[in-house]
């Protein structure tokens, strides 16, 4: 199923791939350029799914790093959507919004991106479309579009070239390749992609936190980070050197000192990258220090 906000509000991406050695300059676009880009994307998704036509559809002209989407409780697809609740509500038929810059070509501080998650190859602009006038309150034929959306997004969604060319020129751009996706298919493709760096037991945590973010999940395979997931945040075991080599060196010789110590190294190096993904997914982070590692696992709990 694919995920939505709440009832009647279905999220998506546009998603962008730079160029490689190139990034955006541009923080966001020109309300005008949004307005114009936020049209041409509802004209592109009702091509594929004609129902689109029957919903409100909201665009953030302002571009972000995949893991500030993917986030417990989808904060920018919130924030899209509380700020098109307060928009005039139209007589004549759904509404289609783009949000940009200030008149002096600031970005409002609810969708200021991450300076330090700024120059990645791939950038994505949050959407949400939603019952519209047409539709509003009808919760199944809400739910078709998305399902309709979430069978031809990944396969055929592909921006159209006019609507490509546009963004690329409105944000000073090279962009590869343009295409639509859901808030799902974004996950998954960042899921595989964590896999493939050998990843994939912190993907399963990310993966709690998002669609089930007031659930449980451990990462408790050696030679990882021993990680809980619980009450929306990571709590990590903070070994201290006697109780690391307990789980995780219990074979090396006293003798071998130097691998102790690189083995150790390795280990504070990965507890580092472990929690500062988990942070740029949104997922607050603590250190809880273990004396001992036999009580590792009742610690964190």
């Amino acid at each position: 199923m694919i995920t939505k906000l709440s009832d009647n509000r279905i999220l998506g991406v546009i998603a962008l791939e730079c160029a490689p050695g190139s990034h955006i300059d541009r923080a966001a676009l020109s309300q005008a350029d949004a307005g114009t880009l936020a049209a041409l994307l509802g004209r592109d998704l009702a091509a594929l799914v004609p129902g689109v036509r029957a919903l409100d559809l909201a665009l953030s002209a302002i571009h972000y790093d995949p893991a500030e989407v993917l986030r417990p409780d989808w904060p920018l697809h919130a924030t899209l959507d509380e700020l098109q609740l307060r928009a005039p509500r139209s007589l004549q038929g759904p509404r289609v919004i783009g949000f940009g810059a200030d008149v002096d070509g600031s970005v409002p501080a609810v969708f200021r991106a991450d300076e330090a998650m700024r120059d990645g190859q791939l950038r994505v602009l949050p959407f949400l479309l939603h019952g519209g006038v047409l539709l509003h309150g009808d919760a199944d034929a809400v739910a078709a579009v998305a399902l309709a959306l979430e069978d031809n997004l990944l396969d055929l969604g592909m921006v159209k070239a006019d609507t490509a060319l546009h963004a690329q020129h409105a944000f000073g751009a090279k962009i590869e390749h343009a295409r639509y996706l859901t808030v799902y298919d974004l996950a998954a493709m960042t899921g595989l992609q964590y896999r493939n760096q050998g990843l994939e037991h912190i993907w399963h945590l990310l993966e709690t936190a998002l669609l089930a973010p007031d659930g449980e999940a451990w990462l408790d395979a050696l030679p990882e980070p021993l990680v809980r997931y619980a009450d929306r945040e990571a709590r990590m075991a903070l070994f201290t050197p006697h109780a690391w080599r307990a789980r995780y060196a219990a074979g090396v010789s006293d003798d071998d000192s130097i691998k102790l110590e690189r083995g150790y190294d390795y280990f504070e190096a990965r507890q580092r990258q472990v929690a500062s993904i988990l942070q740029a997914h949104g997922v607050p982070v603590t250190f809880v220090h273990c004396d001992e590692a036999s009580d590792a696992r009742a610690a964190l709990a």
